[in-house]
């Protein structure tokens, strides 16, 4: 299952990471870059190191899992 990583830095300079399910692909970087920066000047969300301040990356993560079927 494919999710988009946001990345950001809070007060405490450490890194806060939101993931969202099912990204609309292509990924327009312009888009999400904006959308980051909303979050940001709204004050949408928090972390425990206080508000987020900037933005430090955004990713797509691909994850495959394949259950094994175990004998019994």
């Amino acid at each position: 299952m494919k999710k988009l990583e946001l990345k950001f830095a809070n007060k405490e300079g450490k890194t806060v990471t939101y993931s969202l399910e099912k990204p609309v692909e292509p990924v327009d970087p312009a888009a999400v870059k904006s959308a980051m920066e909303e979050i940001i000047s709204q004050n949408a969300f928090t972390s425990t190191g206080g508000d987020l301040v900037s933005i430090k990356s955004a990713r797509v993560v691909d994850r495959i899992v394949t259950d094994i079927e175990l004998a019994e």
